[in-house]
């Protein structure tokens, strides 16, 4: 449809800041016009919004979608249409895939298989090394010509520092982005857990939070020598965070995310060796949760993900150290964030701000706004209905979540890309 006009809708603008009623007026995909009191009349679509919250899609990066090699954990559209039933309408991908991502024909063919099957937009990350292996640097000019948005080796963290260098020197030469996962790859080798009392009582593999820290400290050294642009995936202790305020102070083009997962759940949450809990980098504990909320609400960690990671229920069906890592948190992403907004520790435009704004400024896209001209992707929810989670109700292919069982409150009602409905709950 070319028209849309919502009214009487609670606009949560993360650009601005605030809260306010009002109406949103798009056209040919995009926003052309909003206020606040009466809508103007239109010969378009009319959406009355009934006073729900409408806001910017959100922008997940870190998003494994398991092909090529892995389809019955996830396919394009299974991934697809859970973000869409989840709000996100723009997912950004890992190279983590079998084969890696690392080559331009490989990208090209994720990019035709998301295209034809994704509702959502899809952006695809390639990897920095070939094969993720950390030995020699992926062709990144020809990536970036085949669409690659950001270069990644995910959870392998590149141990050769040279390499490492040459590629971040690289990629500042080109313009790209560099996302790393910032960790001492030997501390943190077999871990299951965060070292404490918790892990010990339960016989577990643990790693120290600081292993967090020096993995931080060692990239955050290569960027003061190479000038790189630089996303942490994932920041989850107390203790990285002044580094990090650190080199945001000295001015290093650095941001830094923080999954679903570890603002929302602490170790304590595996109990009797629950494998869905089973992240990686490890749940921490609710010091650091705490400690990386408040890092969320003052923006020092700049964008929150779902880092949606599909596995099979052979690969979760294991003792607790043998279980792979990782959980499906497409459909969660929103009404976990919601659990802080309705606890008081982070307001609504403060959440897109992490979930929509940053992510598109720290990408370069136009989207995640509310302002005019900005694509008309966006998310109508309902904050306040409750519900219970049932994991088999996900539209995921794979259905390890943590949230399975638990009371939430929080749903979307329909999301939109580029103006067009791509999902309406029943």
């Amino acid at each position: 449809m070319t028209s849309v006009l919502f009214t009487n809708a609670r606009l949560i603008d993360p650009e601005a800041g605030t809260e306010s009623t009002g109406w949103l007026q798009v056209n040919d995909g995009r926003i052309s016009a909003r206020g606040e009191g009466s809508a103007p009349s239109t010969e378009g679509h009319i959406v009355d919004c009934n006073g729900k919250c409408l806001a910017p899609g959100i922008i997940d990066i870190g998003v494994k979608v398991c092909e090529p090699g892995e389809r019955h954990k996830e396919s394009y559209r299974s991934a697809g249409l859970a973000a869409a039933a989840g709000g996100v309408t723009t997912i950004v991908t890992r190279p983590d895939t079998l084969p890696a991502v690392d080559t331009p024909e490989t990208l090209e063919f994720a990019t035709r298989r998301a295209q034809a099957d994704a509702p959502v937009n899809v952006l695809p990350m390639a990897a920095l090394t070939k094969g993720r292996e950390g030995r020699e640097m992926t062709e990144i000019g020809f990536l970036m010509d085949a669409g690659a948005i950001a270069f990644t080796d995910c959870d392998h963290v590149i141990t050769n520092t040279k390499v490492f260098s040459r590629a971040l020197t690289y990629a500042k030469s080109c313009g790209a982005l560099v996302i790393a996962h910032p960790q001492e790859p030997g501390l943190s080798a077999g871990a299951a857990a965060t070292s404490g009392k918790f892990a010990a009582l339960r016989g577990l593999p643990a790693v120290s939070p600081m292993a967090e820290r020096m993995g931080l400290d060692r990239d955050i050294a290569l960027l003061e020598m190479t000038g790189a642009a630089y996303h942490a995936d994932q920041i989850t202790t107390a203790r990285a965070l002044p580094a990090l305020e650190r080199a945001k102070r000295n001015g290093l083009d650095i941001t830094a995310g923080t999954s679903i997962h570890h603002l929302t759940l602490n170790e304590l949450d595996v109990a009797d060796y629950r494998t869905f809990f089973k992240v990686k980098p490890p749940l921490r504990s609710e010091d650091d949760r705490q400690a990386v909320i408040e890092a969320v609400r003052t923006g020092l960690i700049d964008i929150i993900s779902s880092m949606h990671t599909p596995q099979d229920e052979e690969s979760k069906r294991l003792p607790f150290e043998e279980a792979a890592s990782g959980a499906v948190a497409l459909e969660t992403l929103l009404p976990a964030a919601l659990r802080l907004y309705h606890a008081g520790q982070l307001d609504l435009p403060t959440l897109f701000r992490a979930m929509a704004l940053n992510p598109a400024k720290r990408l370069g896209l136009d989207s995640g706004r509310l302002s005019q001209g900005a694509p008309a992707d966006l998310v109508l929810f309902d904050p306040d209905v409750p519900f219970v989670l049932d994991r088999f109700a996900l539209k995921s292919k794979s259905q390890n979540t943590p949230f399975d069982g638990q009371r939430m409150q929080g749903k979307v009602i329909s999301t939109y890309v580029a103006g067009n409905e791509v999902f309406r709950r029943p």
